[in-house]
């Protein structure tokens, strides 16, 4: 069971009653990005960056804190492991639950003080104060760990002062850089990694992972979860969201919707412009965005024997969504034009292609 958290215990990603990456045992799937480490361990000249990337929920910071552990656990034995896994009961997978070991720091966004909201960047303080750690001596001759979760946080500043450690690494040292994506990440912090692309998991490996979770985490009914495993494109995280009998609800909505734009259910549209138009909508307006690409990707599928002549107005409408979307965050705009005409764009683009 993971542990109790106080209400001011708040961090990036958080989902209600889910244990946290440090604080998972278990890793499900990327076996082959934990052989790539456990190889880096056997030739006793483990890389000293490591960027992990790939799309958000699929366990890429679940992978860095069990590298972390395993490390932390195994100082200097020069035993070769077949597995990362610890005990859960080892001091060091406590520890690292904790964030407690002296050799090890998380570089990710925090809560300032007397503030009731997370920084929305890292900030070159808390960089610079996390960095700290590699002008000290490591506790047992074993690595110095920096965890930087994710790389999409770090404002210019600290981006650079990560930077400058990770180019002149001190001895024994490990950076293991979450990113969801890397393409974005400095050139000159990529070019000083090793670059490690976890791909979405599977249905089966999701459905896995969101019934593996412990109390309180209630077990869901398995047509639930199976409905969910389906719709999280390879992600926990949008699998648990699925969960949410009222966000599966949305989508299925949604995909009503989008299955009769021949003739357009403009009342019911309407309604649910209304709804994703809420201050405390976000999560829904995700969900739904994420349905309509995955209607267009599974239209331009069917379709993809056309002349691509015919499928260029799906491709243009799903490109001027994602713009639309991005402008509506950036300066807080009314959600309800973007969604009426996303609806009238899409049953256009559709109807041409016929």
């Amino acid at each position: 069971m993971r542990p109790e958290r106080a209400p001011e215990d708040v961090e990036p990603g958080d989902l209600a009653d889910i244990p946290r990456p440090r604080e998972q045992a278990g890793l499900v799937g990327h076996a082959e990005a934990e052989a790539a480490f456990i190889e880096g361990i056997a030739s006793g000249r483990l890389h000293h960056a490591w960027l992990i990337g790939g799309p958000r929920g699929i366990g890429k910071a679940t992978l860095a804190y069990r590298v972390a552990r395993w490390l932390i656990a195994n100082p200097r034995t020069g035993r070769v492991p077949d597995t990362l896994a610890v005990d859960p009961t080892h001091s060091a997978a406590r520890q690292v639950a904790a964030l407690s070991h002296p050799n090890l720091v998380a570089l990710r966004r925090t809560r300032p003080h007397n503030a009731k909201t997370l920084a929305t960047k890292i900030s070159v303080d808390a960089a610079r104060h996390a960095l700290d750690l590699f002008g000290s001596t490591a506790g047992n001759d074993g690595y110095r760990i920096c965890i930087v979760d994710s790389a999409e946080d770090l404002n210019a500043n600290s981006a650079n002062a990560l930077l400058k450690m990770v180019e002149e690494p001190p001895p024994r040292c490990l950076f293991l850089i979450v990113s969801h994506a890397p393409g974005r990440l400095l050139p000159t912090i990529r070019s000083r990694c090793r670059a490690l692309n976890l791909r979405p998991l599977g249905e089966g490996e999701v459905a896995r992972v969101l019934e593996g979770f412990p109390p309180p985490f209630v077990r869901p009914e398995p047509e639930a979860l199976a409905r969910a495993a389906a719709l999280s494109e390879g992600s926990v995280a949008q699998g648990f969201a699925m969960l949410d009998p009222a966000t599966s609800g949305l989508v299925g909505e949604m995909e009503t919707l989008l299955s009769r734009l021949d003739h357009p259910d403009w009342r019911r549209i309407l309604a649910l412009a209304e709804k994703l138009s809420g201050r405390d909508a976000d999560e829904h307006f995700a969900a739904s965005l994420d349905t309509v690409f995955r209607f267009v990707s599974s239209e331009l599928n069917r379709r993809r024997h056309e002349p691509p002549a015919r499928l260029a107005a799906l491709v243009e409408v799903c490109d001027k969504i994602a713009r639309a979307a991005r402008e509506a965050a950036t300066y807080n705009l009314d959600r309800r034009p973007l969604i009426l005409s996303l609806f009238g764009d899409l049953a256009g683009a559709v109807r041409a292609g016929a």
